[in-house]
């Protein structure tokens, strides 16, 4: 651990805490549909989509119709995604001549895409032609972060509405998001890049002679595009198998920063965001220091355990590392990548020492609400939100309130059943796959490495991370199929309760504050949030545990010792 180590972290902290209002206003303009600079450029092809598909803007919708939409919109998305990629041997903009994917890597290829997971049992360059690139997973890149940032948008409106039936309109708040944020950026974003070495190109290759005088081919490909929203959006998946280790992904030191910024910039803006709907700017600086408490023990624990190496490498672990990131700039990607639902890796996880590896594992079972994916990262930390303020009342014997809203039994139960999902699934798919002959042909590591192997990727997919200890085989069809059931579930079945919980807050009338309130913006209150989501977390992590990466730590320091 370096002194430059310690100056790259507080530097990626400031950077973000001074991006947080700028950003979080200009989401804020979108949540409220008021006109932006853009306006004037984009406004026409905004509206010419609305007369497209018959969609008036301002008619607003329940949560049911609003998830109901939703709902089908994915569908349809993935319907259409999965076509493009069994039919891609005939399709243009295939310069290698690739096959057509097969049936079961498609649909878990789809839904991994649909739900932000980006989850890559295939290497990229191999696997998909520049048209499946640009048009299948990029279609998705826009769109599933786009649905975050929207079902974000109708929950805030659940806590600010008073006595409303309505709790936005899906596709004015996707068409708006995508138009006015993720679609410029992205634009900015990926020019950068090609100015920073990432090519952005339809040749398929380019030979190259190297030092010894041997001929190599170069996979290239319309990369810079795809990587800008491959981060902005936290999607994650990479155009090159080694994703963001790879050179013509992630070309430098400053890029990298760059790359782990725009993972987060979103998800930090829509605290300020949250706080600014509400009416109490004090809520949503509130839950941005809650998550950057558990983001920076997270990173320190990860940093100190790939400095500190093993017995059989003391001075450091760098294997699975890139030498122009180094130890610091690769376990704070790792820790930014899991605990954002980004799964952009620039270091192989599955090489982590046992407790460096922890911390990517752990983040994902939390429910990646340490900032998280766009919108979903901040619509997860409300759930816990609203758990922490029902302990909260129970504790001072009153009925619990959070920003102006009475949290009462249905809401209650609607957000223990969204967060009961994720251990559900990761557990009961870890255990399938442990027992069973297809799922046990998988891990590249017998005993408990080959275990974590195992429990990273139902995590992974559950939580819609899409990072993996890549010593799993995952491209079969055991894996495919019970992975794509993980990944749809991990994201749909939060995503309706949550719409659930925002259609009965916004028909609730304000509660003000009083003086028997339990406060929810100072230091009691974060704390109690904190422990809400380390003791909640733990209905995952702690069954995990002793199998998997802190039994893996004592067999391989055992077996290092004797």
């Amino acid at each position: 651990m370096t002194l430059a180590g310690w100056a790259l972290l507080a530097l990626f902290v400031a950077i973000l805490a001074a991006l947080a209002k700028p950003v979080g206003w200009w989401l804020h303009a979108l949540y409220e549909g008021r006109r932006t600079p853009l306006h004037a450029v984009l406004g026409p092809v905004e509206r010419g989509f609305y007369r497209a598909g018959g969609i008036d803007p301002a008619r607003e919708q329940g949560w049911r119709a609003y998830a109901l939409h939703m709902l089908v919109f994915q569908l349809m998305t993935a319907l259409l995604t999965y076509a493009l990629l069994r039919a891609q041997a005939a399709l243009p903009l295939n310069p290698r001549e690739l096959a057509g994917v097969g049936a079961d890597g498609a649909l878990n290829t789809a839904i991994a895409f649909v739900t932000n997971t980006n989850w890559q049992w295939y290497g990229g360059e191999s696997t998909l032609s520049n048209l499946s690139q640009m048009l299948a997973l990029a279609l998705h890149n826009f769109l599933s972060a786009a649905t975050g940032i929207a079902i974000a948008f109708a929950l805030f409106r659940g806590f600010a509405r008073r006595e409303s039936a309505t709790v936005g309109n899906f596709w004015a708040d996707i068409t708006r998001i995508t138009l006015y944020l993720l679609l410029p950026v992205s634009v900015l974003y990926a020019l950068y890049l090609i100015w920073a070495g990432v090519p952005q190109t339809l040749l398929a290759s380019v030979d190259a002679t190297t030092l010894e005088g041997a001929r190599q081919t170069i996979a290239l490909g319309p990369v810079a595009s795809q990587e800008a929203i491959k981060m902005l959006g936290t999607n994650g998946g990479g155009f090159f198998n080694a994703n963001s280790a790879h050179p013509f992904e992630n070309p430098s030191a400053v890029t990298n920063l760059v790359q782990m910024l725009s993972i987060f910039v979103l998800g930090v803006g829509l605290t300020w965001t949250f706080g600014r709907a509400v009416g109490d700017q004090r809520q949503g600086w509130a839950i941005l220091v809650a998550m950057a408490i558990l983001f920076i023990a997270g990173v320190t624990l990860a940093y100190a355990m790939e400095a500190h190496g093993t017995v059989l490498l003391p001075d450091s672990n760098m294997e699975g590392k890139e030498v122009r990131f180094g130890i610091v700039g690769s376990a704070l990607f790792a820790a930014v990548t899991t605990a954002a639902s980004c799964g952009a890796v620039n270091a192989m996880h599955d090489s982590f020492t046992a407790l460096g590896g922890l911390v990517p594992l752990f983040n994902i079972q939390l429910g990646e609400v340490v900032v998280g994916g766009v919108g979903a990262g901040i619509y997860g930390f409300l759930l816990f939100a609203i758990l922490a303020v029902f302990v909260a009342g129970l504790m001072v014997g009153r009925t619990p309130e959070y920003v102006g809203k009475k949290i009462e039994a249905r809401e209650v139960k609607l957000a223990v059943l969204a967060i009961a999902v994720l251990p559900l699934i990761i557990l009961g798919g870890t255990a399938i796959a442990s027992v069973a002959g297809a799922g046990l042909a998988g891990p590249l590591n017998k005993g408990p490495h080959g275990f974590t192997e195992i429990l990273y990727a139902f995590s992974s997919a559950a939580g819609n991370n899409g990072s993996a200890f890549a010593g799993l085989t995952a491209g079969t069809p055991f894996y495919n199929g019970l992975l794509a059931v993980a990944m749809w579930i991990g994201r749909f079945f939060v995503i309706v309760p949550v719409l659930a919980i925002a259609g009965s807050l916004a028909a609730k009338r304000h509660t003000p504050a009083t003086a028997g309130s339990f406060p929810t913006t100072g230091g009691l209150w974060i704390g109690l949030l904190v422990g809400v989501i380390l003791v909640l977390g733990g209905l995952t992590f702690l069954p995990s545990l002793a199998l998997g990466p802190v039994a893996d730590h004592v067999a391989g320091t055992a077996g290092q010792l004797f």
